[in-house]
């Protein structure tokens, strides 16, 4: 029970940091607001890390604690109008973008496959 409100937690969070990134794009955003979320991803993406992950139990909390805040920020400095804009657009693309991940995933396994009988035909490879 607890694991599924942390996964509906996940992704409502996933879906405001999607949102986020629209309104990064948008020229209406303010620039503090902007700059929060250019900060927002940096800290994410950077292999910098202040408390490493590799440490148990800790490594993950600086993550757990600076994200959701600066989330919060963000949204805080950023119009509802704007934000309210955004997410009906995450709302229409997150589906799409899940499904072109399939149909990618699906295209991939079919190039790795046909790859596969390649090496085999070249190679005489027996791998089944």
């Amino acid at each position: 029970m607890a694991f599924e409100s942390w996964k509906n937690r996940a992704k409502e969070l996933e879906a405001e940091v999607y949102a986020l990134s629209l309104a990064f794009r948008d020229r209406r955003t303010p620039l503090a607001a902007k700059i929060v979320i250019a900060l927002l991803i940096a800290y994410a993406v950077s292999p910098i890390d202040p408390i490493p992950d590799v440490i148990p139990g800790i490594g993950y909390l600086d993550e757990l604690i600076v994200l959701p805040v600066g989330v919060t920020i963000a949204l805080w400095l950023t119009p509802d109008e704007i934000m309210a804009e955004c997410r009906a657009q995450v709302d229409e693309e997150i589906d799409v973008g899940r499904v072109r991940w399939i149909v990618a995933g699906l295209v991939l396994l079919l190039w790795l496959l046909l790859g596969m009988l390649v090496v085999r035909a070249v190679t005489n490879w027996n791998w089944l």
